[in-house]
């Protein structure tokens, strides 16, 4: 293949805005840029010029703060697959051409769809892929956190899934973890599916979860399109490396509804349904919320209470609880302390119950 090498001066890289998914990057190494007739690979990271603005007009950096982006800014982003019904769908492009911000968070990729109320995605050129000082392509893989074979179980593990994007997850996961700090409970908390999000891990740091993280620390940029062998490896890594820091509770985002591929995909595997205690499911209405507890309790997955967007309507609130004879809480309201006992009440009792059937559990437990 045709490729070009060009030195990178540390001062042209410093003045770039370098997106929240390189965060676990040195950028004290010296860098090279690789040019020419090169294909892509999701975790590649990228210097590309922004040309066009679109629907994201400001990055998240590795601070996590939304930085305003400008006509002709150099940015370094990483190459990467999207699902976001309520935005985009992209793809890794096999060509270092013109492509599209898909992601706030720094996701390069070629544009399949897009939702019809948001703007076209912002326009950006590849200037080339970023190097170490001997022409090796950096790439996310190779900052990331060690790889593990097993999970300590003894940390009581709650997750917090969905009927679809933007049905109050993450808020969700932010106000338990409070109300679980409230009570001076040890929290440890992550991410495991979605696209790279400053916002989202920014979300449970605030709200006093330590350590946090996300499957960019896994080494994915993000997990559509992976196969179930990545997920396993994203469940046992961060899994792995939250249980050694001996929380009380383990609190786990799954992104996107419980239909989206990846997310049906990790719901089957064993390893996680094994691992965890319980779930709080949020919804953006009853009938969402009757199907998504209807999905896990046929996959014996213990739903211990109801919330998202549905909760700003008291009646739909009144009909999610008629029709699924379970708590819904407002988002706010899982911060409180008499709520969070609550469902902390409900994980210690999955957890002695599987400790009776479980004898690996009983072991460790």
């Amino acid at each position: 293949m045709d490729i070009q090498f060009e030195p990178l001066q540390k001062r042209r890289l410093d003045q770039a805005k370098w997106a929240y998914t390189t965060r676990r990057i040195n950028r004290d190494q010296n860098f090279q840029l690789l040019g020419g007739t090169l294909i892509p690979k999701a975790g590649d990271l990228v210097l590309a010029r922004v040309d066009e603005l679109g629907q994201h007009q400001r990055l998240e950096l590795v601070t996590s703060r939304r930085a305003s982006l400008y006509e002709e800014d150099e940015i370094v982003v990483v190459y990467g697959n999207r699902y976001a019904p309520d935005q985009f769908e992209g793809i890794v492009p096999d060509h270092l051409e013109p492509c599209r911000l898909v992601a706030a968070g720094g996701v390069a990729a070629r544009l399949l769809n897009r939702h019809d109320r948001v703007k076209t995605a912002t326009r950006i050129t590849p200037l080339g892929l970023l190097a170490d000082d001997k022409g090796y392509r950096i790439n996310l893989s190779s900052a990331r956190l060690p790889k593990a074979e097993q999970i300590d179980h003894k940390p009581l593990v709650l997750v917090v899934a969905g009927t679809s994007m933007n049905s109050g997850k993450t808020t969700a996961c932010a106000n338990l973890v409070k109300g679980f700090v409230r009570q001076g409970i040890k929290v440890a908390a992550a991410k495991f599916t979605g696209t790279g999000a400053g916002a989202d891990y920014r979300a449970l740091v605030d709200a006093g979860a330590d350590p946090v993280f996300d499957f960019v620390d896994a080494g994915y940029v993000s997990t559509y399109r992976v196969h179930r062998d990545v997920l396993l490896d994203i469940v046992m890594t961060l899994g792995a490396e939250m249980s050694s820091n001996k929380p009380d509770v383990i609190v786990i985002e799954v992104a996107d509804g419980l239909l989206q591929r990846e997310t049906a995909r990790l719901f089957a595997i064993p390893e996680f349904t094994d691992w965890i205690d319980g779930v709080v499911f949020a919804a953006n209405d009853a009938l969402g919320a009757q199907a998504g507890v209807s999905w896990l309790s046929a996959r014996q997955l213990p739903v211990f209470a109801i919330t998202g967007v549905l909760t700003a309507s008291p009646l739909a609130q009144r009909e999610a609880h008629d029709i699924c004879g379970l708590p819904v809480y407002h988002t706010n309201a899982l911060a409180q302390k008499s709520v969070s006992s609550y469902v902390y009440s409900c994980l210690k009792f999955r957890s002695q119950k599987q400790s009776i059937s479980n004898p690996v559990r009983e072991e460790v437990g």
